[in-house]
């Protein structure tokens, strides 16, 4: 990748100006620290850059830490999914590394440059250079994996990146960064709070459709299809399905009710009970259904585990 990017057009008004510190003999100050720094001294961590502003913001920053260039567009939803992962993991990082953002229709000169087929396209900068790339959005296990493996080769020529780190580990009272909402997660919550559960329900479905062990997305999946069960449980089904213990619809809405009405326990007993005396279709309807309650409380809950020996005993 490096050998097929050039840069040079991007660069060439910048390079025609004195370099800095050349004007009247007189030397430049000092510069900011790795990775420059925001008003207040806060260590700079996303830009927005421009054509105008590549020279500086890209060119010369990347010659103290690495500079991971983000190229975009407002039309490409899967930039939507990668961006906010990347400014994620750059505010965690604290001037180690910065991110640079580009949106690539209001500058064509930089996607050029760039060689830019499809985005999301990520370039990381170094020392002027471009060193790796790649193409489409990533999970950010394997994002973070690669921002580790891109520092732990870069540190050693670039002095910036240590620097960075250990500022931000000597800054008094320091905290940690507080991550960024996703915005996947912010529009299904808004649209549960709006009681849209069939919009949350597809929200999450969604995120679970490019991450399918996202556990926080299937976690709130499962409660947004109880609540909207839920919202319209009968109380009378419970009375319904003691006079009919072999309906095993009736035992699923009598369970849903009593999980409404806190009685956790109870639910999961009459699912376990329905499982015990049913079987074929309606065995597995009874079980499927118990193992979508138990997604509700988590694997840690004392109710899920003594439920679930229950049910294996049921079945087996």
């Amino acid at each position: 990748m490096a050998g097929a990017v050039d840069l040079s057009g991007l660069k060439a008004r910048a390079e025609a100006r004195p370099p800095a510190g050349a004007q009247g003999g007189a030397a430049a100050p000092a510069g900011p620290p790795a990775g420059g720094a925001a008003p207040g001294g806060a260590p700079v961590t996303v830009i927005d850059v421009t054509e105008a502003g590549f020279q500086a913001d890209v060119i010369e920053r990347s010659m103290t830490v690495p500079v991971v260039v983000d190229l975009w567009a407002e039309w490409c939803q899967p930039c939507k999914q990668l961006s906010p992962v990347l400014e994620k993991l750059a505010a965690e990082g604290r001037g180690a590394w910065v991110l640079a953002k580009i949106d690539v229709d209001a500058n064509p000169r930089i996607s050029q440059a760039f060689q830019v087929q499809s985005i999301p396209m990520v370039v990381v900068v170094a020392g002027g250079q471009p060193v790796t790339s790649f193409q489409g959005a990533q999970p950010e296990p394997q994002l973070r994996e690669w921002i580790g493996q891109l520092l732990d080769a870069l540190r050693e020529q670039m002095p910036g990146i240590a620097e960075a780190e250990a500022r931000a580990g000597a800054e008094p009272g320091a905290e940690p960064v507080e991550e960024p909402e996703d915005p996947r997660f912010v529009a299904a919550e808004e649209a549960l709070e709006q009681g849209d559960y069939a919009g949350a329900a597809a929200a999450y479905e969604q995120i679970l459709a490019s991450e399918p062990n996202n556990a926080e997305a299937q976690a709130a999946l499962a409660q947004v299809k109880f609540l909207e069960r839920a919202e319209s449980a009968d109380p009378s089904a419970i009375a319904r399905a003691d006079a009919a213990p072999d309906d095993v619809d009736a035992q699923i809405a009598a369970a849903d009710a009593q999980i409404a009405a806190q009685d956790v326990t109870g639910a999961f007993d009459r699912l376990v009970q329905t499982v015990a005396r049913t079987s074929g279709d309606e065995r597995d309807r009874a079980r499927t259904h118990l193992v979508e309650l138990f997604e509700l409380f988590g694997t840690e809950d004392e109710r899920v585990t003594t439920a679930r020996r229950a049910l294996a005993r049921a079945l087996y």
